[in-house]
């Protein structure tokens, strides 16, 4: 009798370890009841905004301001070396093309015979005016939030730093003469992941026209900046282009928790993707590399 009663003991004694171990593991795995902490963004804005603030110190427009600004003043005077360029060369209040250069702006004549690569990841952190800078930090506060909670940092990183690399080639190639920044391409690689994101897991969607029309607004607004002062939009549609693609295969679902909680009842989530997933992933992953 004792040894069968020891004996149960065990059973229960190995019953309700195996019970916190899986406990453990359902809690490592079910995040339902919370959002991954977001990070990342507000470091790439913080970045973005201290480059800015570095761009304009070099640039100081009262040093330059008799020599090539017609007799015109800079605006903003009273901010001293961080005052803006005059309006009519360039109207989103910020440096002029000198210090764009020397902070690591694209140029393909530049990077092609000087062997600057190293501005194709550079000139992703430039911004070419505080409107500029405004419309892009808000726009990547409102994406890159949403999408860092919902797939984490790492990915979210990799989208915006690969899809500035690659709006800034197509930038090269459709601008070859102009001075110009990446930082509307890396903003609108996001926006476009985040398409690619809507469409992937549009069943996930309460409200899809909202969701379409916040997305076309941002998209609308950032590529109207990149017509001022002149045309220079080829980039940040490249970027877009990248992001869309690289959206299919990086994002294909979010994680765990957020995926269950807005799951109709009717659906197991047990099979996390689908064959139309994967077919997408495969042809955007072609795409890119083409």
């Amino acid at each position: 009798m004792e040894s069968s009663s020891s004996s149960d003991e065990d059973v229960e004694r190995r019953r309700g370890l195996k019970d916190i171990g899986l406990a453990k593991l359902s809690q490592m795995w079910d995040d339902s009841d919370i959002e991954w902490k977001t990070w990342l963004i507000p470091i790439f804005v913080g970045i973005n905004v201290v480059i800015f603030l570095i761009t304009m110190f070099i640039n100081n427009c009262p040093s330059h301001d008799k020599e090539y600004l017609n007799g015109r003043s800079c605006v903003s005077r009273f901010l001293g070396r961080f005052s803006f360029e005059p309006l009519h060369f360039n109207p989103l209040f910020g440096p002029g093309p000198h210090a764009l250069m020397k902070m690591g702006a694209i140029n393909l004549p530049v990077i092609a015979h000087y062997h600057q690569v190293w501005r194709l990841i550079t000139s992703i952190w430039l911004h070419t005016g505080i409107v500029h800078l405004l419309v892009n930090m808000l726009s990547l506060l409102f994406v890159g939030i949403r999408l860092e909670q919902q797939f984490g940092f790492l990915r979210v990183g990799i989208i915006y730093l690969i899809a500035g690399f690659g709006g800034n080639i197509v930038q090269c190639l459709f601008y070859s003469k102009h001075i110009s920044v990446g930082a509307s391409c890396a903003l609108l690689g996001l926006i476009g992941a985040m398409f690619a994101e809507l469409l992937t897991n549009w069943t996930l969607y309460t409200n899809k026209v909202a969701a379409i029309c916040t997305l076309l607004f941002m998209f609308a607004i950032n590529l109207i900046i990149t017509i001022v002062p002149r045309p220079h939009n080829g980039g940040p549609i490249g970027g877009f282009v990248v992001g869309f693609l690289l959206g299919f295969i990086v994002l294909p679902r979010p994680h765990i928790g957020w995926f269950t909680r807005r799951l109709p009842s009717d659906i197991s989530p047990r099979s996390k993707f689908t064959s139309y997933q994967y077919v997408l992933g495969i042809t955007s992953l072609v795409l890119l590399i083409i």
